[in-house]
């Protein structure tokens, strides 16, 4: 035989291939905002399967065993509340997205590095309080020179965000796919018009 023999006798149904679950809380909200809380549809079934989750919303596709026939899960609760954490990581992302995807010197949203804003050559530390997005030119330009030296002042002074800050910036920029399903769950605490 040619190939994995595996592959061959196994078959995703195409529909269900694309198929992402949302899961929510206990209390009904997202896990977390950006990147959105979403487990593949396997894990969706697997966790209603153990008891884990409740399903709340469902695709129209379905997926088929010898003896069973299961619609795909759009939307899942877990059964048990999931703590958020109290402190947010130092990282690359955490902190692109604090200063939302932009160059925290000119504003651009290209290209993006971090900048340290007191340089370590001066005694800078790398902390949420001394590290901030910056595009390639603004930073080769800043080099390791301070803000006055250089001419260049921040946007807004960088600060180490809560967790709730975080969420709420990751609001601002949704997945690229949103299913109809999902909208009741993901801004139903956001402001409503007038």
């Amino acid at each position: 035989m040619d190939g994995d023999f595996r592959t061959e006798f196994v078959r995703e149904p195409a529909g269900a291939r694309h198929h992402p679950a949302l899961v929510l809380n206990a209390d009904y909200r997202p896990l977390s905002y950006y990147p959105l809380s979403l487990w593949p549809w396997q894990d969706a079934i697997k966790a209603a399967y153990m008891d884990r989750v409740d399903i709340v919303a469902e695709y129209d596709q379905v997926v088929r065993s010898p003896s069973t026939v299961i619609r795909i899960p759009s939307v899942v609760v877990l059964k048990d509340y999931v703590k958020p954490q109290k402190r947010v990581a130092f990282t690359r992302f955490n902190l692109f997205l604090r200063d939302e995807f932009c160059c925290q010197y000119c504003g651009g949203r290209g290209d993006l590095t971090f900048d340290h804003v007191v340089p370590r050559a001066s005694g800078g530390v790398t902390s949420w309080e001394n590290v901030v997005a910056a595009c390639a030119p603004c930073n080769l330009r800043k080099g390791s020179k301070s803000l006055r030296r250089c001419g260049m002042s921040l946007r807004k002074p960088p600060r180490q965000p809560t967790p709730e800050q975080l969420q709420n910036t990751g609001r601002k920029f949704p997945p690229n796919y949103l299913h109809d399903s999902w909208m009741d769950f993901l801004y139903w605490d956001a402001e409503l018009d007038a």
